[in-house]
């Protein structure tokens, strides 16, 4: 007999009548992490069968034009001879996928470098799920207490792909970091302005419905409201993701330190938007307190938040829209290139759907945007030659980022 799963509402009202309401930040990542009941670490809820689908799911072009801007950056770099590709949250394994396959075609370019790929999961089912997608024998279980990475394989192609839980695991060195649709996941503080200034705003049980929940205002400061709202914000309600600054900061300490770039794309905002908190459950919008544990829980993305977290020790890029990015790296040129290609209407229809989806304002063409963490020395501009004849030569511009701005081939 099935013994019955546990509850995760049982989970938190018992949590909630032990230590009061709760912060919306601790009821994310319940809901989202927690080892037994956790959405994530439960469910396979990504594609057509899940509760959401994601760009390197509609088309592959989108994995292919990442693909490019990662060798585009590891040459602006200098051509290092190692580069460790690591990917945040990789979803099924559909965007590492297209990015290696852009690897294979671009093998002669790669050439002189170690490449590897690493990736931060944390849900063991989507883990195995990538390895079946990514590696040629499953991949294998890491031995071994003091071992970082949890799981290792090897792509058909013999690339060394390697699991890890958290960021901090993953080896030093030049790398490349994505992040597709992984920070808009992580846990987020709200704050209401009030008349006493900013409060919490917390869960708590509906006392009507010893069942249900409800949002709540705390009475009197927190320390997460003490601290996490700007001075200076104007803006009536904020929502703050303390989780992802720190992500941010580890991540510009890492491309300070040890070279690289880091591109996150995500549903987002340059600091305007007020109220983003939602769920998804079969592709439709979900109420976030109803049946926790049984649908998606997102925010956008504050951009200016990460850029504040990044610091002075990287350069940033961005936000630019993702109709931007992907016609900055060329998805015009490459859909027309598929286009002749292909003589059967019914995929020739599905490619344009595609195109339409990641980049018509109605669908993800405004709503994601891209953001970039540059080395401070990628943006400088090389050192002028000095000397007579060449005094009045213009000094010559660093490389432009690919996808930030329009390329020009000439």
């Amino acid at each position: 007999m099935d013994r019955p799963r546990p509850s995760m509402l049982r989970h938190l009202t018992s949590k909630i009548k032990a230590t009061g309401p709760i912060p919306v930040a601790e009821y994310m990542r319940e809901v989202l992490t927690n080892p037994v009941t956790g959405y994530y670490v439960r469910n396979n809820m990504l594609g057509p069968d899940g509760d959401f689908i994601t760009s390197p799911e509609i088309s592959q072009i989108f994995g292919e034009l990442i693909g490019v801007w990662i060798i585009s950056e590891w040459m602006a770099s200098g051509r290092p001879r190692r580069l460790q590709l690591v990917e945040l949250g990789p979803g099924r394994g559909s965007l590492a996928a297209d990015v290696l396959r852009v690897f294979g075609q671009l093998r002669s370019v790669l050439a002189e470098a170690s490449v590897s790929l690493h990736l931060v999961e944390v849900s063991p089912a989507l883990s195995l799920v990538q390895a079946g997608s990514l590696t040629a024998d499953g991949g294998r279980a890491a031995n071994g207490e003091d071992e970082a990475a949890y799981r290792r394989g090897e792509t058909a192609a013999g690339l060394p792909v390697s699991w890890y839980r958290r960021l901090e695991d993953v080896p030093a060195g030049f790398s490349i970091f994505v992040a597709h649709e992984f920070f808009d996941a992580l846990p987020i503080h709200k704050f209401q302005r009030t008349e006493r200034g900013w409060r919490e705003v917390l869960v708590d049980i509906d006392p009507e419905k010893p069942d249900a929940l409800r949002f709540v205002v705390a009475p009197a400061p927190t320390l997460a409201s003490a601290t996490l709202p700007q001075e200076g914000e104007r803006r009536p309600h904020v929502e703050v993701c303390a989780e992802g600054g720190v992500l941010v900061q580890q991540l510009a300490r890492r491309i300070a330190e040890d070279g690289g770039a880091a591109l996150i794309a995500d549903y987002g905002h340059d600091g305007t938007k007020t109220d983003t908190f939602r769920g998804f459950k079969g592709h439709r919008l979900h109420h976030v307190l109803d049946s926790p544990g049984s649908a998606d829980l997102t925010a956008d993305v504050d951009f200016s938040y990460l850029r504040r977290m990044a610091g002075g020790g990287v350069a940033c890029v961005g936000p630019v829209t993702q109709r931007s990015f992907l016609k900055n790296m060329g998805i015009d040129a490459r859909m027309q290139a598929l286009l002749r290609s292909c003589g059967d209407p019914a995929v020739r229809k599905q490619l344009l759907a595609s195109y339409d989806l990641l980049t018509s304002p109605a669908h993800m063409g405004e709503r994601f945007h891209f953001f970039g963490l540059l080395h401070p020395s990628r943006l400088q501009a090389p050192p002028t030659p000095q000397g007579l004849k060449l005094e009045r030569r213009r000094s010559p511009a660093p490389l432009p980022v690919a996808g930030f701005a329009e390329l020009s081939y000439t």
